[in-house]
This record gives structure tokens, C-alpha cells and sequence, in this order.
């Protein structure tokens, strides 16, 4: 935590905090519009940065109604930029939304540290799939035209990374582009637009139940959101000027993030007393 006087009972961080804790939404939030895995940044902030005695749940709820509002932003400049096949966003949406809410239901009755050191090995195969095909996603080349064949690989990619997302999380965004990329034929810009508005659905499934238990600190969120929105903005606006080779770059550096993330992780749950 970083110390000194908190600045009121409804909102308890200190001045210093609150500084990290935006910035830290801010560089969260343009992460997440250009290729996602923001929370990588943004959650551990708030870990850091909130007080001990804050619950697990209000951290979380905090984190989901910042980053909701920033993927929103992001979602608004990308739709007004890039067009989206219906065929294909919707089944994506609703797989992302049933996988999520089944992925959360079941999430508890699952070992953390079963799933860490899987996920762990799933990511490193997509970096070194990504770096082996320097090509794969530089152009927009969609495979499987016909709505019947975008539709189903559209309704298994997003309830197989929504039930990811809901049991595990991070990462979501990553999932979302590669298997987009890879599967469906698509550029690396027009698979974070479509990634984009997936990861909008699942956030917001996990934002109404904290936002019914309560279980959300609204001032500090809606600080924490203005900045995300604000970074979401400017790495969306990014994004479509720099195109695909921009955001595979973005995308292999995120990546690199989460290995580190989960294989410090699985060392933890493997030396912990």
C-alpha cells in the first residue's frame, strides 16, 4: 500500500495512492483498446494501492467498473472507424456472455492452481505461434464466409474464452484477438475490434453482480474509469492509425507481460509453505 492519510471514509486511499492508481488505469485503458490485458496493469495497482482492509470483492467490483467503462470508450471509437460482420459479433457475444456466467459459477469449485500453470502453457504456445507466423494477422484475409461457418466458430470462441474468462481472466482480450486471428482469417486490427465489444459483455456480467452484492468503492471507480476511458480513447485512435503490425507488436508485448504474471504465479502456489 502507499502510505499516508486517506482522503475520506468513501474514498480510502491516500493522495499519492490515488495519483498510481489513475495512472495506472490510464496506461490500462490503452493497453486494453489496442489489444486487451489491461487488467494486468490496472488490477494489481489497486491491490497495491487500496488498503488492506478493503475486501477482495470491493477491489475487484472497483476494477470491473473501471475497465467497463474504459472498454466501452475504446468500442465506440473502433465501431465508428471499422465495420463489423453482425454474423459473426453476435454469436461471439452471447458464447462470451453464457461461457462467462457458467466459467463464474463454476469458478469456486476449481483449484486455482490447477488452472495457472495450464493457462501458462496455453499462452506461451500462442506467443510462439505468433512469433513462428510473422505474417499471420498483418492482413484482414476472413476464412469461412458463409454465416452458418462464421457463426458457429464464432459461438465456440466466445463461449470457450467467456467460460475462461469467468472462471480464471486474465488475458480474455488476448484470447479473444489470436483465436479470431487464427481461426477466422482476420487482421489483427479487426480481431480487437471484435474482441473488443466480447470483453464489453463479459465485464459487464461480472459488474452487475458486484453492483448487486454493493461490493463497489463507486467514487474511486468512477475516477479510475474517467482515466480509462481517456487511455481507451487514445490507444483506440492508435490502433486504427497504426494498423495491424501496430497492435501484433501490442499484443506480443502483452503477452510477454502474462507469462511473467503467470509463471510468478505458479512458482508462488509450488514454493508456498
Amino acid at each position: 500500500m502507499l502510505d499516508g492519510p486517506l482522503l475520506a471514509d468513501w474514498l480510502p486511499v491516500s493522495a499519492a495512492a490515488l495519483i498510481f492508481i489513475l495512472v495506472a488505469a490510464g496506461v490500462a485503458g490503452w493497453v486494453d483498446a489496442v489489444v486487451g490485458g489491461g487488467g494486468l496493469i490496472q488490477l494489481p495497482a489497486l491491490v497495491i494501492a487500496v488498503p488492506q482492509d478493503v475486501s477482495t470483492p470491493y477491489i475487484l467490483g472497483t476494477n470491473k467498473l473501471s475497465s467497463f467503462f474504459g472498454t466501452l470508450s475504446a468500442s465506440w471509437v473502433y465501431l465508428r472507424s471499422i465495420r463489423v460482420q453482425m454474423n459473426l459479433l453476435v454469436p461471439l457475444v452471447l458464447g462470451a456472455f453464457g461461457g462467462s456466467a457458467v466459467g463464474a459459477a463454476l469458478s469456486r469449485y476449481v483449484p486455482r492452481e490447477v488452472l495457472t500453470p495450464v493457462v501458462l502453457v496455453a499462452v506461451i504456445a500462442v506467443a510462439a505461434y505468433t512469433l513462428l507466423k510473422p505474417k499471420m494477422g498483418l492482413h484482414h484475409e476472413p476464412r469461412h464466409l458463409g454465416n452458418l461457418a462464421v457463426g458457429w466458430r464464432s459461438l465456440v470462441i466466445g463461449i470457450g474464452v467467456g467460460f475462461y474468462d469467468g472462471i480464471l481472466g486474465p488475458g480474455t482480450g488476448s484470447f479473444f484477438v489470436i483465436l479470431l486471428v487464427a481461426v477466422l482469417g482476420f487482421g489483427f486490427l479487426q480481431a480487437s475490434v471484435n474482441a473488443k465489444i466480447a470483453n464489453l459483455t463479459t465485464n459487464l456480467a461480472a459488474l452487475a453482480v458486484y453492483g448487486v452484492h454493493g461490493e463497489i468503492l463507486l467514487l474511486l471507480g468512477a475516477a479510475m474509469a474517467i482515466a480509462n476511458m481517456i487511455g481507451g480513447f487514445i490507444g483506440a485512435k492508435m490502433a486504427t492509425r497504426g494498423g495491424s503490425a501496430f497492435v501484433r507488436i501490442v499484443f506480443l508485448v502483452v503477452l510477454s507481460l502474462l507469462i511473467v504474471k503467470l509463471a510468478w504465479d505458479t512458482v508462488v502456489q509450488f514454493t508456498a509453505p
